[in-house]
């Protein structure tokens, strides 16, 4: 292993946490009125009053920190173009099987490196030993969980991509997957496109795409077809996010700083600015009150800070060469074989023609239940859609038997 690749455990300091219960008890929460308790207004009162008591006085972030550490953490310097050396986190979990692909898991926001647990040992140490099995590396994103942060503006998704590449060329992954969802999307797609002769399939949770055009004749007979029920569903669900959901997007696109300013001072902003998209997000996640604040503890106690991970919104839309989301996330990129998993209570769930648009689709699989956080909601579900993918008789059955020939050589 390259040497600068080091172990690493999470052990936030003592005076972290002080600080954090200080904040805590001086908490000042809105008045209590008519429409307080409801969701239509955001999170209840009652909800934020009930967990930032608990975070104060029952949470115990060294449990969780030391649960957290079973993972194989590890930290190691990464050099990305124009913004020098930064001190990169990740889990990286090995399997057992010599013909394991490398699988690079992206997470996104308000997600961190936590949504890979679940699904962590169903990839590595698969039942069933006749299919694919991975080796798995989870990153927490520059900006990120115990990642540095990037000090200058300009650190946009292209940047995100060349970090989280050259890390798996460290690990000596010259070829490899992705898994993303989110900003794992955007991410896994520009690796795709930067880097095809390295990022030879990508699978994909969360599906942002254009309608077909008459320039893709077939498709575009396929989205002039009346609607399926379920197709309506999701349709339904795209609108009522880019109508009643996308305030915080709008924010952390154009004035980050303002809300990272509250998020940086006050944990009670941040729980309440991460937990209403726990619970909108999500297909009726019963959430326990540690999973909750393990999520926005990870926030508040993250080397680069809460504000931080607010930067990468206005950053995509904003950073030249590829301003406005980088276009090329959207553009059919025929080197990088997908998979589209599609949950009904993501943000966006377009018809399946859309997600054809991007690229040769080799698996497909429009789920029942499930949202945003699919590997964290319905792990058995996302697992078993990569190992379909790769396994026998799936779309991309030969990249796993590239594995099974070189490891058979080795």
């Amino acid at each position: 292993m390259d040497p600068s690749i080091q172990p690493f455990r999470i052990s936030v300091a003592d005076s972290r946490l002080e600080t954090l219960k200080v904040k805590l008890s001086q908490a000042t929460f809105p008045d209590d009125v008519p429409m307080s308790n409801g969701w239509e207004f955001g999170p209840p009162l009652s909800d934020l009053k009930r967990l930032v008591s608990y975070w104060k006085d029952g949470f115990d972030w060294r449990v969780q920190e030391s649960n957290i550490n079973q993972l194989p953490h590890f930290t190691t310097a990464i050099s990305v173009e124009g913004f020098g050396d930064l001190k990169i986190h990740f889990v990286h979990k090995t399997s057992n099987r010599k013909d394991s692909i490398p699988l690079l898991f992206c997470h996104g926001w308000p997600g961190s490196f936590l949504e890979v647990t679940k699904i962590l040992p169903l990839l590595t140490d698969p039942e069933d030993n006749d299919g694919p099995s991975f080796h798995v590396v989870a990153p927490s994103l520059p900006n990120f969980g115990f990642s540095d942060a990037a000090t200058k503006p300009g650190f946009g998704i292209a940047q995100y991509a060349e970090c989280l590449h050259k890390l798996m060329l460290k690990l000596g992954y010259e070829k490899y997957v992705t898994q993303g969802g989110d900003w794992g999307y955007a991410i896994t797609r520009i690796i795709g496109a930067q880097y095809p002769e390295h990022c030879i399939a990508s699978h994909l949770n969360y599906i942002r795409a254009d309608p077909p055009t008459i320039k893709q004749p077939l498709l575009y007979l396929q989205y002039l077809l009346p609607r399926s029920k379920t197709e309506k569903a999701g349709l339904a669900r795209t609108e009522w996010f880019m109508k009643q959901g996308l305030g915080y997007n709008i924010e952390q696109t154009t004035r980050p700083a303002t809300i990272g300013a509250a998020l940086a001072d006050s944990p009670l902003a941040l729980l309440s600015w991460i937990y209403e998209k726990l619970h909108d997000w999500t297909d009726a996640y019963p959430w326990t009150d540690n999973e909750i604040l393990t999520w926005v503890s990870l926030y508040w106690l993250s080397t680069a800070g809460p504000a931080a991970s607010a930067r990468i919104y206005y950053e995509a839309q904003n950073t030249v060469p590829y301003p406005r989301h980088d276009k090329r996330m959207l553009q059919y990129n025929p080197h990088v074989k997908l998979g589209l998993s599609y949950f009904p209570k993501d943000l966006l769930v377009f018809p399946p023609c859309y997600g054809r648009t991007l690229g040769p689709v080799v698996f497909e699989k429009v789920h029942t239940e499930g949202g945003h956080f699919a590997a964290y909601e319905k792990p058995h579900l996302l697992v078993a859609d990569l190992r379909a993918m790769f396994g026998q008789g799936g779309g991309a059955e030969d990249i796993a038997s590239r594995w099974k020939r070189t490891a058979t050589n080795k």
